[in-house]
């Protein structure tokens, strides 16, 4: 996966694409989809915190973006044409099913601490080190539904993906140091959970993912055959981030940032489902006739 709100994108490649997809070549449009499907997954997945409605929800977005490619007229990057639609369907889209069970918070907070701490050996610990990190990624990754839908995006975009705050000002069509406030807001108030709540940056909270892990198990709601995140992927966020990005106003602790870009992030997928779909199907597909 490359992230092409980085500077690997490439504006002609992209350009002679659409222009060759918009005359009718599908295996230009297939590149096209391949370039940018990856990036616009992986930040669906952690917005909508499920794999499947990631999926769904890459593909309506990438159907929306293609029913329109003929309307680019070049009068700023494709990148930012392209993302605009792509945060435009993520804000404005319809409620996905996890987003009603992350009100808050507080909420979120009093929902973990009603689970037990199991207690555990260090050789049990070690045993459970996978489900333990599994129950580390749907924790953190709940954090963020407890965002709005604009502060989960720029927090995903501006420090998961590291986006330079220039392109995200252009795709969020905002100054840049209005979406330096809005990630440094968005940032704030990851942080001041995490601080209070959250075992993994402060070791006097009572929060720990692998006491927690033991009890869901016990409780049938977590188990190794069916976990969702932590599935042997080989890469992470933090390849596709960039190393240099300007600081959002306070200098909170480069720790937080970093808890999140050693998420996994999906270059496969089990099917070809969002580039198959679109190419096989006639009724879309005569828009390019």
């Amino acid at each position: 996966m490359q992230n092409p709100l980085t500077g690997q994108y490439n504006e002609a490649e992209n350009r002679q694409l659409v222009e060759a997809a918009v005359s009718g070549d599908r295996s230009a449009l297939d590149q096209l989809v391949k370039l940018h499907q990856p990036f616009i997954y992986n930040v669906a997945w952690k917005m909508v915190h499920d794999a499947n409605d990631a999926l769904d929800l890459t593909q309506e977005t990438l159907l929306k973006v293609i029913t329109k490619l003929a309307l680019f007229q070049g009068k700023s990057s494709f990148r930012t044409w392209l993302y605009r639609i792509v945060m435009n369907e993520f804000l404005m889209g319809k409620r996905r099913k996890t987003e009603d069970s992350f009100s808050s918070f507080a909420d979120y907070g009093a929902q973990l601490d009603a689970v037990p701490n199991s207690e555990l050996t260090r050789e049990e610990e070690i045993a459970q080190e996978e489900l333990s990190r599994e129950m580390k990624i749907r924790c953190m990754s709940g954090m963020l539904m407890c965002l709005t839908r604009e502060q989960r995006l720029i927090y995903i975009l501006g420090d998961s993906f590291g986006i330079d705050h220039n392109v995200g000002a252009e795709i969020f069509e905002v100054s840049p140091q209005n979406f330096r406030v809005k990630l440094h807001r968005a940032r704030k108030e990851l942080y001041n959970y995490m601080n209070n709540k959250c075992g993994l940056v402060n070791k006097t909270n009572p929060c720990r993912c692998p006491k927690k892990a033991r009890t869901l198990k016990k409780m049938g709601a977590l188990d190794e055959g069916n976990m969702q995140f932590n599935v042997g992927f080989k890469s992470k966020i933090a390849a596709y981030a960039t190393e240099h990005h300007a600081v959002a106003g306070d200098a909170f602790e480069e720790k937080y940032t970093e808890l999140f870009r050693d998420h996994p992030a999906r270059r496969d997928f089990d099917k070809q489902t969002v580039i198959d779909e679109i190419l096989e199907n006639d009724e879309l597909m005569r828009y390019f006739k």
